[in-house]
């Protein structure tokens, strides 16, 4: 995407290197308003991500005014002498946006509330006792569910939006870099941690889980463009994906206790 210069023209790569480093030297608003409009498209993307597995009532729109919030911080922030990429350390910070305005909206039924937390108690349970995952079979009959009634339930929590891995770390989607001179070693080495335990509880979950989760967060793929991959239907993607995100936040609190 580009952006105009002070003649019209659409801003080169080097001009906007260029911009970053004048706006960081001078702090000009109208500097500062033409790198937010030059990354409003990140917004959109990560809008759009967000959206695909929340109910229809929750607007785009809506995730796009907060995710500029977002955007603002981290364009008033990032500091590119550094060497990140600026999508990188603006993502979280806009899906974290995101994130706080759904929270603020509180719309999830309690009931729903109340299966996910059932679900992940006995995941954590059953993780514990066998060294592994538990199939759905040996999840429902720990929950004295049948295998309908849990795939419904984890239907419901991923429509409900209550399952995100970046939530694993922390509201806001705090992530693993050196950006800010504040942060100090020891909260440095939190993260180091938290971001291994995570690698921990991610090997420790089910083969088909692993794939839902790296084709949906790390090749960027949809939920219906991996059903299609793996030949199953967008919904009961979103049961996998429902049930991996639980399993991994039980496996994740689970190991952390451990390292204590």
């Amino acid at each position: 995407m580009s952006i105009a210069g002070p003649d019209g023209r659409p801003v080169s790569e080097s001009e906007l290197g260029d911009l970053w480093r004048q706006y960081r030297d001078e702090g000009i608003r109208w500097q500062r308003d033409r790198l937010i409009e030059h990354y409003a498209a990140v917004v959109k993307y990560v809008a759009g991500r967000l959206a695909a597995g929340l109910p229809r009532n929750v607007e785009v729109g809506d995730l796009v005014s907060a995710g500029m919030f977002g955007l603002i911080e981290a364009v008033e922030r990032f500091e590119p002498e550094r060497g990140f990429k600026f999508e990188t350390f603006a993502i979280p910070r806009i899906r974290g946006a995101m994130t706080d305005e759904l929270r603020s909206m509180d719309w999830v039924p309690r009931s729903v509330r109340t299966k996910a937390r059932k679900i992940e108690e006995r995941s954590g349970h059953l993780q514990a006792k066998m060294g592994r995952a538990p199939s759905d079979e040996e999840l429902a009959e720990a929950l004295s569910w049948t295998e309908g009634q849990l795939n419904h339930a984890q239907s419901q929590i991923s429509t409900a939006g209550l399952v995100a891995l970046d939530e694993l770390t922390g509201p806001g989607g705090d992530e693993l870099e050196m950006t800010d001179d504040s942060r100090s070693p020891l909260v440095y080495m939190d993260l180091v941690s938290e971001r291994q335990l995570l690698v921990e509880a991610f090997a420790a979950a089910g083969e088909r889980e692993r794939e839902v989760m790296g084709m949906y967060y790390i090749e960027g793929l949809t939920m219906a463009q991996v059903g299609g991959v793996l030949g199953v239907t967008e919904s009961r993607v979103c049961q996998i994906h429902a049930k991996a995100v639980v399993g991994l936040r039980s496996r994740f609190h689970t190991l952390g206790n451990a390292h204590l």
